[in-house]
């Protein structure tokens, strides 16, 4: 018996990868973005920005996500084996709901439209750059925290 890949992204157009997508995965997935999606709308709750403010809020949500994102990944491929539902819940559920790149787009829309250019701008400009930024900085701090703790055990 072959054991399922931790990810349960696939290549359809390599056959011996295509498989159903299990009720299982569908699930942790579900739920993961339920809780995700709760906790932005609770930062996005304490921090408002008005159509011509900078979101400070959803650019937050954004870095964090991603940088918990680079986290995720190092310690489920690198640092240890994960069982095979924790990247769908944690990765694509909860940090998927959690992160929201579509209410990025509408913060800039917003913007221009208020007559405020400079801060749609910072905003088209700035998020993307964090973001790329926060992946390789989880990546990089959680492999530099695995190696020391993990001594010798590579």
């Amino acid at each position: 018996m072959t054991e399922r890949p931790i990810d349960p992204d696939v290549d359809l157009h390599v056959p011996a990868q295509r498989a159903e997508v299990s009720g299982g995965v569908l699930a942790v997935i579900a739920a993961g973005g339920a809780l995700g999606a709760l906790g932005r709308y609770g930062v996005q709750t304490v921090m408002p920005a008005g159509p011509a403010d900078f979101p400070w809020a959803t650019f937050w949500v954004n870095v964090s996500g991603c940088l918990l994102i680079g986290v995720l990944m190092v310690v489920i491929t690198e640092v240890r084996r994960a069982h095979r539902l924790v990247r769908p819940f944690l990765g694509v559920g909860v940090l998927g709901g959690y992160t929201t790149f579509s209410t990025y787009t509408d913060g800039v829309r917003q913007a221009v439209e208020a007559d405020a250019p400079v801060t749609g701008l910072a905003y088209l400009v700035g998020t993307p750059l964090a973001a790329v930024a926060a992946v390789a900085a989880g990546m990089w701090l959680t492999r530099r925290f695995a190696g020391v703790t993990r001594a010798g055990a590579k």
